[in-house]
């Protein structure tokens, strides 16, 4: 008769974790999952059923569910260990394939040619104002140097600088993947709009466009998005109406008046 006590589900389930989840391997997922539902098995039921699972979630939502527990044993091992070896590596570095592939194909990522991924650390923290020994020559209003906040995300600015070392691409999307006591991990997504199977894909060819040059520089990704105060909808955006805040602030200050009244 097969018993399987709560250590031998331990036991499989930081093996499976530690072992394979660099490369998640979809049926020892599913299996581990069926363990931990059924704890118990007879020897009418194998421990590795050969039936058809009822669970329908795909290798995708298991590595989403995943990535949502930071704080599990098994993740906590895995970035740490990332972290070591992104720290001996360049600040700035393509990737062959993304570390995150669920989160980078619903970014917009698409494995075939004309997408670029590029690993990026910037330091966290706030922003020191960059004067000379500390010296501002005006009033005390303004000598403030160390307790400064930078008006843009960490994220925004990871994507520029991604975006101007690689100038012939164009930035697509971001999301975070490590970090530790010194530095925030990004990986970037970007794309080659002169490449043929990227101005011949209709779902993507919008970006080929001149006016997308550089939008990370200008607020148009989803961190600028964000830190411009654009991700809110309904009620809450009223203060954002038409574009930005500035926008509306003009639109609610200013008097229009008609030149024959």
């Amino acid at each position: 008769m097969w018993v399987c006590t709560c250590s031998c589900i331990e036991f499989w389930a930081s093996f499976a974790h530690t072992y394979s989840l660099l490369t998640i391997n979809p049926f020892l997922l599913n299996s581990l999952s069926l363990l931990i539902n059924h704890p118990t098995h007879t020897q009418k039921e194998p421990f590795f059923p050969l039936h058809k699972s009822t669970n329908t979630m795909g290798a995708y939502k298991y590595m989403e569910e995943l990535w949502r527990h930071k704080q599990s044993d098994a993740l906590r091992f895995l970035l740490r260990v990332r972290a070591w070896e992104y720290r001996q590596r360049p600040k700035m570095v393509r990737c062959n394939r993304p570390s995150r592939t669920d989160k980078a194909h619903r970014l917009g990522y698409k494995a075939k040619q004309g997408y670029v991924i590029v690993r990026i650390g910037v330091r966290r923290g706030g922003r020191k104002r960059q004067n000379h020994r500390g010296m501002v020559f005006g009033k005390p209003k303004h000598q403030g140097i160390n307790h400064l906040k930078f008006e843009r995300n960490l994220q925004s600015m990871a994507e520029e600088k991604v975006g101007r070392k690689f100038s012939n691409l164009r930035v697509l999307n971001s999301y975070w993947v490590n970090q530790d006591a010194t530095m925030k991990y990004y990986e970037i997504i970007l794309v080659d709009p002169s490449h043929t199977t990227i101005r011949n894909d209709a779902r993507i060819n919008w970006i080929v466009n001149p006016v997308h040059k550089h939008r990370e520089c200008r607020g148009l990704t989803s961190a600028g998005r964000k830190s411009r105060g654009l991700r809110k909808r309904g009620h809450r955006a009223n203060g954002i109406k038409g574009g930005s805040a500035r926008a509306a602030w003009l639109n609610r200050n200013m008097m229009r008046l008609k030149r024959y009244r």
